[in-house]
Protein backbone atom coordinates (compact mmCIF):
# COMPACT_ATOMS: atom_id res chain seq x y z
CA UNK A 1 0.00 0.00 0.00
CA UNK A 2 1.12 3.48 -0.51
CA UNK A 3 0.44 6.14 1.72
CA UNK A 4 0.64 9.57 1.81
CA UNK A 5 0.66 12.56 4.38
CA UNK A 6 -0.35 15.88 3.78
CA UNK A 7 -1.60 18.69 6.30
CA UNK A 8 -4.80 17.91 7.62
CA UNK A 9 -7.40 20.10 5.77
CA UNK A 10 -10.57 21.26 7.92
CA UNK A 11 -12.42 19.05 6.10
CA UNK A 12 -10.79 16.07 6.74
CA UNK A 13 -11.09 16.94 10.68
CA UNK A 14 -14.83 17.65 10.09
CA UNK A 15 -14.74 14.35 7.91
CA UNK A 16 -13.18 12.21 11.26
CA UNK A 17 -14.63 14.12 13.95
CA UNK A 18 -18.39 14.09 13.07
CA UNK A 19 -18.40 10.58 11.22
CA UNK A 20 -15.50 8.50 12.52
CA UNK A 21 -17.42 6.40 14.93
CA UNK A 22 -15.55 3.00 16.57
CA UNK A 23 -17.25 0.05 18.08
CA UNK A 24 -17.73 -0.99 21.91
CA UNK A 25 -14.66 0.29 23.95
CA UNK A 26 -12.94 1.73 21.21
CA UNK A 27 -15.77 4.49 20.87
CA UNK A 28 -13.60 5.89 23.47
CA UNK A 29 -11.89 6.89 20.28
CA UNK A 30 -14.29 8.71 18.33
CA UNK A 31 -14.14 12.86 18.46
CA UNK A 32 -16.72 13.52 19.70
CA UNK A 33 -16.71 11.71 23.08
CA UNK A 34 -14.42 14.69 24.55
CA UNK A 35 -15.67 18.37 23.79
CA UNK A 36 -12.46 19.24 24.73
CA UNK A 37 -10.82 16.92 22.53
CA UNK A 38 -13.07 17.51 19.51
CA UNK A 39 -12.81 21.38 20.04
CA UNK A 40 -9.07 21.07 19.93
CA UNK A 41 -9.43 18.73 17.04
CA UNK A 42 -11.58 20.97 14.62
CA UNK A 43 -9.34 24.05 15.78
CA UNK A 44 -7.07 24.31 12.55
CA UNK A 45 -4.18 26.77 14.98
CA UNK A 46 -4.50 24.25 17.13
CA UNK A 47 -3.63 21.70 14.55
CA UNK A 48 -1.34 23.52 13.42
CA UNK A 49 1.51 21.68 11.00
CA UNK A 50 1.04 18.85 13.34
CA UNK A 51 -1.84 16.85 12.13
CA UNK A 52 -1.56 15.11 9.09
CA UNK A 53 -4.19 13.66 7.25
CA UNK A 54 -3.43 9.82 5.65
CA UNK A 55 -4.28 9.01 2.08
CA UNK A 56 -4.31 6.28 0.47
CA UNK A 57 -4.96 7.64 -3.67
CA UNK A 58 -7.38 10.27 -3.09
CA UNK A 59 -9.14 8.33 0.62
CA UNK A 60 -8.60 9.57 3.50
CA UNK A 61 -7.52 6.19 5.94
CA UNK A 62 -5.68 7.71 8.97
CA UNK A 63 -4.50 10.56 10.88
CA UNK A 64 -1.21 10.95 12.44
CA UNK A 65 0.19 13.67 14.95
CA UNK A 66 3.10 14.71 15.90
CA UNK A 67 4.86 16.89 18.69
CA UNK A 68 8.33 17.44 19.48
CA UNK A 69 8.42 16.53 23.40
CA UNK A 70 12.39 17.36 23.90
CA UNK A 71 15.45 16.88 21.81
CA UNK A 72 15.33 14.51 19.09
CA UNK A 73 12.35 13.45 20.84
CA UNK A 74 8.88 13.16 19.31
CA UNK A 75 5.30 12.53 20.58
CA UNK A 76 3.20 10.56 18.37
CA UNK A 77 -0.20 9.84 18.65
CA UNK A 78 -2.40 8.15 15.07
CA UNK A 79 -6.30 6.98 13.93
CA UNK A 80 -6.95 4.47 11.42
CA UNK A 81 -10.61 4.87 10.27
CA UNK A 82 -12.95 2.58 12.51
CA UNK A 83 -13.49 0.26 9.44
CA UNK A 84 -9.92 -0.73 8.60
CA UNK A 85 -8.99 -1.30 12.38
CA UNK A 86 -8.47 -4.86 13.66
CA UNK A 87 -7.56 -6.12 10.16
CA UNK A 88 -3.95 -6.85 10.83
CA UNK A 89 -3.10 -2.99 9.46
CA UNK A 90 -1.66 -1.50 12.23
CA UNK A 91 1.84 -2.26 12.64
CA UNK A 92 2.03 -0.86 8.79
CA UNK A 93 0.22 2.14 9.30
CA UNK A 94 2.68 3.16 12.15
CA UNK A 95 5.64 1.87 10.65
CA UNK A 96 5.03 4.09 7.71
CA UNK A 97 3.91 7.43 10.01
CA UNK A 98 7.25 6.72 11.49
CA UNK A 99 9.38 6.51 9.23
CA UNK A 100 7.38 10.00 7.79
CA UNK A 101 8.51 11.43 10.77
CA UNK A 102 11.56 10.55 10.67
CA UNK A 103 12.36 11.87 7.48
CA UNK A 104 11.22 14.89 8.41
CA UNK A 105 12.88 16.08 11.62
CA UNK A 106 15.88 14.01 13.30
CA UNK A 107 14.22 11.73 15.44
CA UNK A 108 16.33 9.96 18.49
CA UNK A 109 12.84 8.31 20.08
CA UNK A 110 9.46 8.10 19.58
CA UNK A 111 6.77 8.19 22.84
CA UNK A 112 3.41 7.50 22.59
CA UNK A 113 0.53 6.93 25.13
CA UNK A 114 -2.29 4.47 24.86
CA UNK A 115 -5.30 4.03 26.83
CA UNK A 116 -4.29 0.69 29.19
CA UNK A 117 -7.63 -1.13 27.81
CA UNK A 118 -6.45 -0.93 24.28
CA UNK A 119 -4.84 -4.01 24.13
CA UNK A 120 -4.84 -4.16 20.77
CA UNK A 121 -3.28 -1.00 20.00
CA UNK A 122 -0.80 -1.95 22.99
CA UNK A 123 0.14 -5.14 21.19
CA UNK A 124 1.01 -3.23 17.94
CA UNK A 125 3.13 -0.72 19.34
CA UNK A 126 4.98 -3.59 21.20
CA UNK A 127 5.67 -5.76 18.21
CA UNK A 128 7.06 -2.28 16.55
CA UNK A 129 9.60 -2.18 19.05
CA UNK A 130 8.28 0.30 21.89
CA UNK A 131 8.63 -0.20 25.87
CA UNK A 132 6.39 0.63 28.37
CA UNK A 133 7.38 3.14 30.15
CA UNK A 134 4.97 4.22 33.07
CA UNK A 135 1.50 4.66 33.44
CA UNK A 136 -0.40 7.64 33.97
CA UNK A 137 -4.12 8.80 35.28
CA UNK A 138 -6.30 11.61 32.53
CA UNK A 139 -9.11 13.03 33.31
CA UNK A 140 -10.96 12.35 29.31
CA UNK A 141 -14.20 11.93 28.24
CA UNK A 142 -16.29 12.60 31.54
CA UNK A 143 -13.90 9.67 33.54
CA UNK A 144 -10.43 9.55 34.66
CA UNK A 145 -8.65 6.94 32.69
CA UNK A 146 -5.76 5.00 32.63
CA UNK A 147 -2.83 5.41 30.22
CA UNK A 148 0.00 3.98 29.09
CA UNK A 149 3.48 5.76 28.44
CA UNK A 150 5.93 3.85 25.52
CA UNK A 151 8.70 4.75 24.44
CA UNK A 152 10.76 3.60 21.01
CA UNK A 153 14.44 4.43 20.33
CA UNK A 154 15.67 4.61 17.64
CA UNK A 155 18.97 2.78 16.12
Amino acid sequence: MTYKFEIMTQAQAEEIAHNWHYDGEYSFYDMVADEEDLAEFLDCKARDNSMFAVMMDTELIGFFSVSQAAANVYDIGLGMRPDLTGNGRGTEFLHVGMEFVQARFTVDKFTLSVATFNQRAIKVYRKVGFRDMDTFMQDTNGDTYEFLRMVYECE
